[in-house]
């Protein structure tokens, strides 16, 4: 039997040296797991769903398991058509959560698992008919929306560099921003005056330096890791499904918007990562993927599936695209699901530590958008106007609470174009791209 080559990190195949491949794979782990696990959190709570324990359990569990078969369906597609074959980590998605929220308030998680049934059947009708779609999204509305999606995570990221949650007694003091500062710190270095495997790993060994600070400050909590089980398996149909008009037409629409994220999520990696724009077929075969995941997650208590931007950051970072970095990745989340304890290893990161970290990384999904926003000649007025007015319309509506609740509004608008300015600039991009005139060619 022939024994598997030895690949270079910074290309798709082969098998990198053990050194390299298990802290860079980490790496993803931790920048991916607080963000699959807290919107099971959030969705299962007494303000939202109002879930027992064992309830909870199932849903995070269900994330685990659902991003790492979603990341390694990515990795591997079926079938040569179903997945991207690109280096991305995808799974439960804190993109969903304000209208999932929403939802869950009003009808409960079997109108969520419903809505989210056929938000995956949308998506997949999106990723078949990608390529005449595709044209109206040229680099310039795709660098408009990725601009805004890392503008839209800076607060993200501040919030969790602040401690992570306004209830929490260590939220805004000088424990949570003294260790969120002290890992950005590290990270920063890393980056910048170092080589090898540690400016890849920057973010992991960034964090593991915050962890210990943290850890010695007493802002690490271990109380729920001795009482988590060792081996739970993943249970069938295990909550009801339930379908509501209402909740299908909002999530739906956030469907679509969330894949135009992925197209703007797999061009940042194909572009930061591989110095090329994606192909339809990558494109196509990444937003199928992502909904048959959604679909199949309904059944086992999984939210949907959306590409993650902040680990796509780590590959224009790094520049790391081996697939077998990734597997392992999506392997380490896999055991979590089945093993709570090793789940609740994961989830003890103070947040503060993971915001020191990430912030960079978003600032890195910001300039990628730029990046494509003038890859194609010079930056002119009408590009200006684009980006300008469609960024400056999503962000301004996210920052005036209720300003889409008025008088004559569904609830669902609020919810849909007021909760993320991703949503409002993606539109408005397109519409303005197609109706400005085009700009001339310089006179020669």
């Amino acid at each position: 039997m022939q024994a598997p080559a030895k690949g270079n990190v910074f290309a798709y195949e082969g098998i990198p040296p053990t050194g390299q491949l298990i802290p860079l794979g980490l790496q993803h782990v931790v920048a991916a797991v607080v963000g699959v696990i807290t919107p099971a959190l959030i969705i299962s709570g007494s303000e939202v769903c109002n879930l027992n324990a064992a309830e909870k359990t199932i849903l995070i569990q269900a994330s685990l398991i659902i991003t790492a078969l979603a990341t390694l369906l990515q990795l591997f597609p079926i079938f040569h058509r179903t997945g991207s074959r690109l280096p991305v980590i995808m799974g439960i998605s804190f993109a969903y959560v304000p209208t999932l929220t929403a939802i869950g308030g009003q009808f409960g998680l079997p109108t969520i698992l419903g809505a989210e049934l056929v938000g995956g059947m949308v998506a997949i009708l999106f990723g078949i008919f990608v390529k005449p779609i595709r044209k109206l999204f040229p680099p310039l509305v795709t660098g408009t929306v990725i601009f805004t999606i890392g503008l839209s995570l800076y607060p993200t990221a501040v919030r969790y560099m602040a401690g992570g949650n306004a209830s929490s007694e260590w939220f805004g003091g000088v424990r949570s921003w003294g260790v969120a500062l002290f890992t950005f710190a590290i990270v920063v270095f890393l980056n910048n005056f170092t080589t090898g495997i540690w400016k890849l790993g920057s973010l992991l060994f960034g964090m593991i330096a915050g962890y210990i600070a943290a850890f010695f400050v007493g802002i690490v909590d271990l109380s729920g890791v001795s009482g988590a089980a060792w081996v739970s398996l993943p249970k069938f149909m295990p909550f009801e499904i339930e379908f509501v008009p209402s909740a299908i037409v909002s999530l739906a629409i956030v469907y679509v918007v969330n894949s135009v994220q992925t197209i703007g999520d797999l061009t940042s990696t194909t572009m930061g990562g591989m110095n090329r724009v994606p192909t339809d077929k990558e494109l196509s075969g990444g937003i199928i993927g992502q909904g048959i995941m959604s679909i199949l997650g309904v059944f086992f208590g999984g939210l949907p599936v959306a590409s993650f931007s902040q680990n796509v950051g780590i590959v224009t970072v790094n520049k790391v695209i081996n697939r077998a970095v990734f597997s392992f990745a999506a392997g380490v989340l896999l055991v979590a699901g089945f093993m709570p304890k090793l789940a609740s290893v994961l989830t003890t990161i103070p947040q503060c530590v993971i915001g020191g970290a990430t912030l960079s990384v978003f600032a890195t999904i910001t300039m990628t958008g730029i990046r494509m926003i003038i890859s194609e000649g010079e930056f002119t007025m009408r590009k200006s106007t684009v980006v300008g007015l469609s960024v400056a319309l999503g962000v301004g509506i996210t920052q005036v609470p209720g300003c889409l609740s008025g008088n004559g509004f569904p609830g669902w608008v609020a919810t849909v174009f007021g909760s993320t300015a991703v949503v409002v600039a993606a539109i408005m991009a397109i519409i303005l791209n197609l109706i400005l005139p085009k700009d001339r060619p310089a006179e020669g």
